[in-house]
């Protein structure tokens, strides 16, 4: 079931976001090539999350797929690794790397969410058109997300500009419904067909992000992994996300970063 949230709500959702774009921001500017550990990253994080009076929801959060609950407040994914990779003090930083930094946190018990794709010092022409062809379709598809649209025009609006960079969208993870849950209905699929799916309407909270390959779109559990999904063929790929909410007058994203 679609909860609807009241504008009081949605403004708590965006003190969380707010939050949540501190952290990333502090991440990014955090990371050293060759130095950095995402252990290091995810600490950063959690401070900042506690400076805004946030609360880092991953951390102890325990889907039904885990058999165990997570253990940090981020997932910080490398290269061909999708998303859910738990920080380690043993994975360092590289130049050349492709990073993705992904966070929810809760202010009152409202979560909002966001993730970015980063490049460690110099990496290749394939991994910069991926970032950028990733970030433009999140883009494209919060610009389908208002009163009368379908949940299908957003996700085909992703679809469509990642497949005419003759890259790929995931298609076994979706976007996700946010507010009182880090995971609500409805799901925000990366494809789609345009007029399909449920109508959005005014009050609706939920989570875009395209997660999108070099390669082709399987994906597989790295073994003895509750968590980290990868690619594959083993190609790169990158992840975007803003928390957003319908209005009357169109779509407020909750997460944007205070300079953007």
């Amino acid at each position: 079931m679609i909860k609807l949230k009241t504008p009081g709500e949605i403004e708590v959702m965006r003190q969380a976001g707010k939050a949540v774009s501190a952290a990333l921001s502090a991440m990014k500017e955090a990371i050293v090539a060759d130095k950095s550990t995402t252990a290091e990253l995810d600490d950063v994080a959690h401070e900042v999350l506690k400076a805004h009076g946030a609360v880092p929801t991953l951390l102890g959060y325990k889907p039904s797929f885990s058999k165990v609950p997570y253990p940090r407040c981020t997932c910080i994914s490398i290269n061909d690794e999708i998303l859910h990779a738990v920080p380690s003090e043993k994975r360092i930083l590289r130049s050349g790397d492709v990073v993705t930094l992904d966070l929810d946190a809760s202010i009152d018990g409202w979560v909002a969410d966001s993730a970015i794709t980063v490049g460690v010092g110099e990496i290749s022409a394939q991994a910069k058109n991926l970032i950028l062809v990733t970030r433009e379709s999140l883009y494209k598809a919060i610009a389908q997300a208002k009163p009368g649209n379908t949940m299908g025009d957003v996700s085909a609006a992703m679809q469509r500009h990642v497949e005419r960079s003759r890259f790929n969208v995931i298609r076994s993870c979706t976007g996700h419904g946010i507010g009182r849950s880090p995971h609500e209905d409805p799901s925000v699929p990366c494809y789609g067909r345009p007029g399909s799916g449920p109508k959005l309407k005014p009050g609706m909270t939920f989570c875009i992000e395209p997660m999108v390959m070099a390669g082709h779109f399987d994906v597989v559990h790295r073994p003895g992994d509750d968590w980290a999904i990868l690619t594959e063929d083993g190609s790169l790929s990158a992840h975007f996300e803003h928390t957003v909410a319908i209005t009357d007058k169109g779509v407020d994203i909750l997460t944007m970063p205070a300079a953007a």
